[in-house]
């Protein structure tokens, strides 16, 4: 069995992560308390925790597999 080549192992990489776009959603949303609520244990004051509250609620996860896989390929070619 030949080997496979840097643009095969980035396609199974790209399928396998693509299959889980909807669990990664998931487990963002899911986060977003946790962050906040260990935000909350900082010293930092009641300003900077809202502004931080605002921009974890703002936050949306987005995915640019394309990208990700030319990026591994140039990676594993270093």
């Amino acid at each position: 069995m030949a080997a496979r080549t840097l643009e095969e192992m980035a396609a199974k990489g790209y399928a396998k992560a693509t299959r889980k776009v909807d669990q990664m959603k998931r487990s963002w949303e899911a986060a977003k308390p946790r962050m906040k609520d260990h935000y909350d244990k900082l010293p930092f004051g009641p300003t900077r925790k809202a502004n931080y509250k605002a921009a974890i609620d703002a936050a949306t996860i987005r995915f640019d597999w394309d990208k990700w896989k030319d990026n591994w390929i140039a990676k594993m070619r270093e």
